[in-house]
């Protein structure tokens, strides 16, 4: 059987291997270097984080919203309802699941940052 690299063990070895020639880099170009690993990293979170926090945002986002749906269209009808005032702070389990969401976006975009439940 012929197996493939993940999408995210291509983009992690694409970053260590930038992280390994950085230090040879003038300081413009070791810059440049951190952006590109970071951006790398970032994507690597995506790939191993992403299906899963929009299944688990779906799941939070269903009983609020009293229907089924895809993670965009939930979102969007979501947030046309908090616009639109039919949805607040009082809407039981919203405020939850927002911070919930939220946390699981955090873990992908910047997972080093120290919020209240850490």
């Amino acid at each position: 059987m012929i197996t493939h690299p993940k999408p995210e063990e291509l983009t992690e070895a694409v970053g260590r291997w930038i992280e390994e020639i950085r230090p040879a880099l003038d300081p413009r170009n070791q810059f440049l270097a951190r952006v590109a690993a970071n951006a790398l990293a970032a994507v690597t979170r995506e790939l191993k984080l992403g299906e899963e926090a929009k299944a688990a945002a779906v799941q939070r986002l269903e009983p609020i919203l009293g229907h089924g749906g895809s993670y965009e269209g939930l979102t969007w009808e979501l947030c046309e309802k908090l616009r639109a005032g039919e949805l607040g702070v009082e809407t039981p389990g919203l405020l939850a699941a927002l911070r919930a969401n939220a946390l699981d976006q955090l873990a992908i975009d910047q997972p080093n940052y120290k919020h209240e439940a850490s």
